[in-house]
């Protein structure tokens, strides 16, 4: 005959097995920050800045050369451009190193920033810097007006940003405490032994009217 479990019935098995699942969160969380700390490769990021601009001035006495007639819509449209442009060319893809890459724009400007991350943090500076020097390059070859230039250089990054080992730690922790407790409910719901006189009136409907004590435990 099943059990009548009630949430005050749950409540009083978690909080008798109570030493068990803060053991269980503990031995858990653990664990998890050990994984993380020994076994996941830190990942680093860092990134560059340049600007890309419609138009180009070569002197004060010679006429503004521009790509669009709109000066910052223009040059917004062109860093757009050279965001496909760079992302399709090879001579900075060969630039990448075993690095993961990404470039874009900054709200909807004509900044362009090159993120990069991977698990050395020097090379990533190195390689954030080198697409930054070798897009000027890249741009020329298309673009016969126009100006593009470094704004920001790539820092070495002094910590990683991933794993994240208080989150995975947090994480393991509640792993074990929840696993905890659903072994304790499970344990208590299959277990048939009767410990209480609760316990018979609650499986077979009858009452209990007196109990026959155990000397020898007593006596011990």
């Amino acid at each position: 005959m099943a059990k009548n479990v009630t949430i005050q019935k749950i409540i009083s098995i978690l909080l008798q097995r109570i030493k068990f699942i803060i053991t269980a969160g503990v031995v858990v969380g653990l664990v998890f920050f050990l994984y993380t700390y020994f076994m996941i490769p830190p990942v680093y990021s860092t990134s560059s800045m340049i600007y890309v601009q419609n138009y180009n001035n070569e002197g004060a006495a010679e006429e503004v050369k521009k790509i669009y007639n709109s000066d910052i819509s223009g040059s917004k449209t062109l860093a757009g451009i050279c965001i496909t442009l760079f992302q399709n060319s090879d001579e900075l893809s060969a630039l990448y190193d075993g690095c993961n890459v990404s470039m874009s724009t900054t709200n909807d400007t004509f900044f362009i920033v090159f993120n990069v991350s991977g698990n050395d943090p020097e090379k990533c500076a190195n390689v954030a810097n080198q697409l930054a020097e070798k897009s000027e390059l890249v741009f020329h070859n298309y673009f016969l007006y126009g100006q593009i230039g470094t704004i920001r250089a790539a820092r070495v990054p002094a910590s990683p940003y991933s794993p994240n080992k208080t989150q995975n730690t947090l994480i393991g922790v509640a792993v074990g405490l929840i696993g905890a407790c659903a072994i304790s409910i499970l344990l208590e719901l299959i277990d048939t032994t009767i410990k209480s006189d609760d316990d018979i009136q609650s499986l077979y409907g009858i009452p209990v009217f007196a109990e026959i004590p155990d000397f020898e435990a007593s006596s011990r």
